[in-house]
């Protein structure tokens, strides 16, 4: 078992009094929806990731679908993004009644490959949603320029890259500035931010940001902090098809916490990701995730890539027997049975890349509480795992 005689998890939310002493402030204030804290939070995220409007939402998913909404996505359009994801990115898609256009993964990672973006665009192409895959930035600066010669706006799903950096006209800048036209943020407890569940769409389009702010509160013509505050009566309206995709204060409040923290998680889980490589540069077969010289990864999650000779699941098994928790590649939509009506979908090209990944890689622990002896176990029981399971296919061939 492990250095403490608890199983390692995958993953784990930093969260203690400091969070606990935020939303006691909210509870007592008598607000605890969309108010305040929620424009509070919003002003500071946009600041840290030097975004000119930020709008916080229930989670990431709606978020996703306000996004594609607003750059005119609708019935029968198409919209390039990966199979090679959580399906909440092809699904915000179907919400829409588009239709979403798989293509694969890089050779050496896990985002989508800009050089397959150009052969999947038609005329029915209204959007690209990229994504930054485990907190990993994509190569965004070949993206935004397809986007922009074929005049296609480009979405980003940040979910998991809250923190992350990308070297963007020779500065460092934060994912979510944005630099495609909207970026869409998770606070899901697997992500380094979290507020429980809930999300953030940040853009530089003030047009862009009223509609997500209408949009969010089934399109109420007057906020719930407007007409409370007012000193004369007022009757709201509903001019439009809206939506309950409100954050709430008491998550905002927890938000507003995290934020502070983000930084020095990000520094923690970096320093992890180091000894990560290290160690792992000592096991044979096993190929560590590689962080392009214009990306400053999160490290929102560790992917190792296994040789072909070692089966997935008999890892992960051996692992967990050991007390330390995995998880397999990430999944492929197309594979999954929401999408097996073939209209659902279309493939631009071949997916070898995005099956290879999902079934030849798994995701390691990692989360800024862990300790070197923690990450040293985890190490430890892998090479364990791989040199016994290489013996025994060793024996097979043999």
């Amino acid at each position: 078992m492990s250095p403490t005689g608890m199983q390692i998890p995958v993953a784990k939310p930093l969260l203690d009094e400091q969070e606990i002493d935020a939303v006691r402030r909210v509870v007592l204030s008598g607000w605890i929806t969309q108010g305040a804290e929620v424009a509070a939070f919003e002003s500071e995220f946009a600041a840290f990731v030097g975004a000119s409007h930020a709008c916080a939402v229930s989670n990431c998913t709606t978020a996703l679908h306000l996004a594609l909404k607003v750059v005119g996505v609708g019935q029968g359009d198409e919209v390039i993004t990966v199979s090679h994801s959580f399906i909440a990115t092809a699904n915000a898609v179907r919400y829409c009644g588009a239709v979403p256009v798989f293509v694969d993964i890089e050779p050496d990672g896990f985002n989508i490959d800009p050089s397959l973006v150009e052969a999947a665009i038609t005329p029915k192409t209204k959007a690209i949603l990229c994504v930054h895959q485990l907190g990993m930035p994509c190569d965004l600066a070949q993206i935004v320029e397809i986007g922009r010669r074929y005049s296609i706006p480009v979405i980003e799903d940040a979910a998991c890259a809250s923190g992350s950096e990308v070297l963007w006209n020779s500065q460092w800048e934060k994912i979510g500035r944005s630099h495609g036209d909207v970026a869409c943020f998770s606070f899901h407890p697997r992500k380094l931010l979290t507020t429980g569940d809930g999300g953030m769409l940040t853009t530089t389009v003030a047009e862009f940001d009223a509609k997500f702010r209408l949009w969010r509160q089934h399109a109420m013509s007057v906020p719930d902090t407007v007409r409370h505050g007012s000193q004369r009566v007022i009757f709201e309206s509903y001019p439009e098809l809206g939506y309950n995709y409100r954050m709430t204060d008491l998550q905002a409040a927890i938000g507003r916490v995290q934020l502070i923290r983000l930084p020095g998680l990000v520094s923690k889980r970096r320093r992890l990701a180091e000894q990560y490589r290290d160690g792992l540069s000592r096991i044979e077969g096993l190929t560590a995730p590689v962080e392009p010289s214009w990306a400053r990864t999160n490290w929102q999650s560790y992917c190792v890539t296994l040789p072909d000779w070692l089966d997935q699941s008999k890892i992960m098994q051996a692992l967990l027997d050991r007390g330390v928790s995995t998880r397999r590649g990430v999944m492929n939509i197309h594979r999954e049975s929401a999408y097996a009506d073939p209209h659902s979908h279309r493939i631009a090209g071949h997916l070898g890349r995005s099956i290879a990944a999902q079934e030849k890689s798994i995701i390691l622990p990692l989360f800024a509480q862990m300790t070197e002896s923690e990450l040293s176990f985890v190490l430890e029981s892998l090479q364990q795992a791989t040199s016994t399971l290489s013996r025994s296919v060793s024996r097979l061939v043999g």
